[in-house]
């Protein structure tokens, strides 16, 4: 169930607990102690845990994410869960969220990953409305490397890229986190079939037709919705309910970003520009050529900053 994002429904991923959601949950799964629940979705539970034959009073320094019960008869919910597990194992990069184990060939199905230090990229964006040029470019650079791995090691598509899916460690290390949507290119399955909210705010128009043909190409518009976010404050389009946004996606040009924030650097507002092109031929071939671009752009941020 895919829909328009908002504020409710999105839930950020697992990084430090969030006081309204945190409550204590003792219990065990696997060889895993878990200590508290942090986060929660309609598909999965995310808990923060220690190894269950540690101290007692030992650091909780794992996430372990959980499928919900109702849905460990839905065939493909759990082909989901051991394909994150399968990528995550897989593909080892510094910017994209490891898996380190996995429960995943009968109930409960789960994953662990290390407990992330930071906020997501959206819960940044609550707080401080604006980002330096620098450090924007910084952390969507890091993401588009984390994208190039995905694609090139493990030839799979995120197909979730969005700030809440960015984490953001306090020194500014980048990490893509949440795997729970990774495919392989042109593999048929219709948008509708994802349970996510706010998956509509960023996914490519090829990924909104009947059936899902996508490619690295559409994480690459993906990833320029969350530049244009980031650096405007909004995402270039907004609808009342899913059909108009689908639309937006598919048939509406989107403000240039200078329209938006006037002093962002042309050369910035170009490479947006044609991340989030309608046709995937029209944008950067690959995230590697989005990496190489936002190099270049990140020197030339720094040395206007020390002109």
């Amino acid at each position: 169930m895919a829909t328009v994002e908002r504020s409710f429904a999105t839930k950020h991923p697992a990084v430090h607990s969030q006081p309204s959601l945190e409550r204590k949950l003792v219990g065990r799964i696997g060889p895993w102690q878990l200590v508290r629940l942090i986060n929660e979705s309609e598909l999965a539970r995310v808990y923060i845990a220690r190894p269950a034959e540690g101290a007692a009073d030992g650091p909780a320094s794992y996430v372990v994410k959980v499928l919900r019960k109702e849905w460990w008869r839905d065939a493909h919910a759990i082909e989901m869960q051991r394909r994150a597990a399968w990528v995550g194992r897989k593909v080892s990069h510094p910017h994209l969220l490891p898996v380190l184990s996995a429960g995943v060939d009968q109930p409960p199905f789960y994953t662990v990953s290390p407990k992330l230090e930071g906020r997501s990229l959206a819960k940044i964006l609550e707080q401080q409305r604006r980002l330096p040029m620098a450090v924007t470019l910084w952390i969507a650079r890091q993401v588009a490397e984390a994208l190039d791995a995905l694609h090139t090691t493990a030839r799979m598509i995120h197909s979730d890229v969005k700030p809440a899916n960015i984490v953001v460690a306090p020194d500014g290390h980048a990490t893509l986190v949440d795997l729970g949507f990774v495919h392989t290119p042109g593999e048929s399955r219709h948008w509708s079939s994802r349970p996510v909210y706010g998956t509509l705010n960023y996914l490519a128009p090829e990924a909104l037709t009947s059936a899902l043909s996508a490619s690295p190409q559409s994480d690459v518009y993906s990833l320029g919705v969350t530049l244009y976010e980031v650096i405007t404050g909004t995402v270039p389009f907004v609808g009342r309910d899913a059909e108009s946004l689908i639309r937006q996606h598919r048939e509406t040009k989107p403000d240039c970003v200078t329209v938006r924030r006037p002093d962002t650097p042309p050369e910035v507002a170009s490479l947006i520009a044609r991340m989030l092109a309608k046709e995937p031929m029209r944008r950067p071939e690959s995230a590697a050529e989005v990496v190489d671009e936002l190099v270049r752009l990140e020197i030339d941020s720094f040395a206007a900053r020390s002109a």
